[in-house]
């Protein structure tokens, strides 16, 4: 890193420049780093590197590569969870279809039984009382 400082005129603060030979910008890239992350403990917040260090600033540039990794997968869980939770609601409103439709089947055989039950016994009637009454069947076929 070089740096100058110039004064302009006599009359003039002093001017200072300060530029990177090597091309990297590692106190630029901790400087714009230094960010919380809410969803991280105190305890557990990326230190600011000593921007001297080039070791400090790449520990912390990872540190916080994890934090961003640790939210999202966070966020993802949390997307999952609400998933997970809208997908058992379904479960149980199925559940509690399937009950009815298997109520609904159970009473549709008790009412065709009881039909063809009732069926049967007014076919027998029927002829019970075509036996029975003969003459009024012959009656009302010449009318």
């Amino acid at each position: 890193m070089i740096t100058s400082t110039r004064r302009v005129s006599p009359d003039k603060s002093e001017v200072r420049i300060a530029f990177s030979l090597d091309g990297t910008s590692d106190r630029k890239d901790a400087e714009d780093l230094s960010q919380t992350f809410p969803d991280l403990e105190q305890r557990l917040q990326p230190v600011p590197p000593c921007v001297s260090l080039r070791e400090s600033v790449q520990v912390y540039k990872e540190h916080c590569r994890m934090a961003r990794e640790f939210h999202q997968v966070k966020h993802e869980i949390a997307v999952l969870e609400d998933r997970k939770r809208k997908l058992l609601a379904e479960l149980v409103e199925d559940e509690k279809v399937a009950m009815e439709i298997a109520r609904l089947e159970e009473e549709f055989r008790r009412l065709t039984e009881e039909n063809r039950i009732l069926v049967t016994v007014h076919n027998e009637r029927a002829q019970q009382l075509e036996r029975l009454c003969p003459s009024s069947r012959t009656r009302q076929d010449s009318s």
